[in-house]
């Protein structure tokens, strides 16, 4: 099945140019099925290549999926339009009565700052917190999922040394988990972030399962018990050049920035980045969507709560 989203998102024509099959609002009106609602609180400074990158992602499975893009209405953003803003995202104000199946949050360039020092953060904490009795599973990329091991379990994150920058081989703690469903025993993961999570942190919580890590970029994906909340801090959504475009952009800058680990063949900047991750993204939002969302999400989104049935349970303890 197609992915749904509104007839003039500029997701709609790249997408297509891609033989995804996207589906806008005129023609869904007339399938008689319920697609599964996803939220995206977008918080990326480039709002339509995020909205593309995920929306690709989204559209590698057979169910429906309709999008709802949400933006923080106490942050102007410096670099998408606001036109652009104002026809396709709604805040937080608009959608906190309604339910959804699941709810992607993103990263944002904020991570030097405390938690709290950012503008927008007493809005994500109430976005983080209605989601625990409006949304059946949630996915935290990048600085999301730092906030929401911050906000949901106290877990601090930490300056590094210098910028993890690049493409880095992960493996999986759990084999058997269903996010990771078909992956390989090593995969590569993008990242791009000034700070990190500590493994041993996350160890200390009871309630998490850390399900893939990395000698190099270090925890990279953990999750509830539930699989209700999922935090991933690297970047499996990212287009080949994503980091390409990243490093120049800082090198004209004048930001003293390295070359993005295991990317560009032999470090050369004028070779075509290699793209190593592709399989395993579409992989990982298939996995997510089948499993963790149309598997456990009622027909009726209105029962959704802060806990699961106890069939829903019992499919989580088999993961």
């Amino acid at each position: 099945m197609p992915i749904k989203i509104p007839n003039d998102l500029p997701a709609k024509e790249i997408l297509q140019k891609e033989h995804v099959f996207t589906m806008d609002e005129n023609m869904a009106f007339h399938q008689d099925i319920r697609p599964l609602k996803i939220a995206i609180m977008n918080l990326m400074p480039k709002k339509i290549e995020t909205e593309t990158q995920l929306m690709r992602m989204l559209s590698n499975s057979p169910l429906q999926v309709e999008i709802t893009l949400i933006h923080p209405k106490t942050h102007v953003s410096k670099n998408t339009s606001a036109s652009h803003l104002n026809t396709f995202y709604v805040n937080f104000d608009d959608i906190k009565n309604k339910k959804y199946d699941g709810l992607i949050i993103t990263g944002a360039p904020v991570e030097l700052l405390e938690f709290e020092k950012v503008e927008y953060w007493e809005e994500l904490c109430g976005v983080m917190e209605w989601s625990k009795t409006n949304v059946t599973t949630t996915l935290h990329l990048c600085w999301g999922a730092q906030a929401g091991m911050y906000y949901h379990y106290g877990v601090k994150k930490q300056l590094l040394p210098k910028k993890l920058f690049g493409i880095y081989e992960h493996i999986s703690r759990n084999k058997f988990v269903r996010l990771l469903r078909g992956f390989d025993d090593s995969f590569y993961v993008p990242h791009s972030r000034y700070t990190t999570t500590s493994i041993k942190d996350v160890e200390s919580i009871p309630q998490l399962d850390i399900l893939v890590v990395s000698e190099k970029a270090g925890l990279c994906m953990c999750a509830s018990h539930d699989r209700r909340q999922i935090f991933m801090t690297g970047h499996l959504e990212y287009d080949r050049d994503t980091l390409k475009n990243e490093y120049f952009r800082d090198v004209e800058k004048g930001i003293d920035i390295d070359i993005p680990e295991n990317y560009f063949p032999e470090n050369d900047v004028t070779k075509k980045p290699r793209f190593q991750w592709k399989s395993h993204a579409y992989l990982l939002y298939a996995n997510w969507l089948n499993y963790y969302v149309y598997q456990a999400t009622p027909f009726d989104l209105s029962v959704i709560d802060d806990k699961f049935s106890p069939d829903q349970k019992g499919m989580i303890k088999n993961d």
